[in-house]
């Protein structure tokens, strides 16, 4: 018997409106060269997670770099100069949560 692994894509569907397609950002077609950021929520072992992501979109995907953030607590919003650095650096931003 082999087993078998169920993936779930979790992107969300692209915005109809006309507004929000001005506003959105293309898809991606590859990771290489690309700027990764990450959004620890301050839960326990999200930053170990955060780390090894990271290594392996440099090593295996070529990114180009990762950026990581931490927020001071899982129940309060990452400062707004957060936002504003990766509105500008990022390619990708991921948040997470840990434990």
């Amino acid at each position: 018997m082999t087993a078998s692994i169920i993936l779930y894509d979790p992107t969300a569907p692209r915005a109809k409106s006309p507004a929000k397609i001005e506003t959105a950002k293309p898809v991606l077609e590859s990771l290489q060269g690309k700027v990764v950021g990450f959004i620890d929520n301050a839960k326990p072992n999200f930053n170990h997670l955060a780390d090894d992501i990271g290594e392996l979109l440099m090593s295996k995907y070529g990114v180009k770099q990762v950026l990581k953030r931490r927020k001071r607590a899982a129940s309060v919003p990452a400062p707004d100069s957060v936002y504003q650095e990766y509105a500008e650096q990022c390619d990708l931003v991921i948040t997470g949560s840990g434990d």
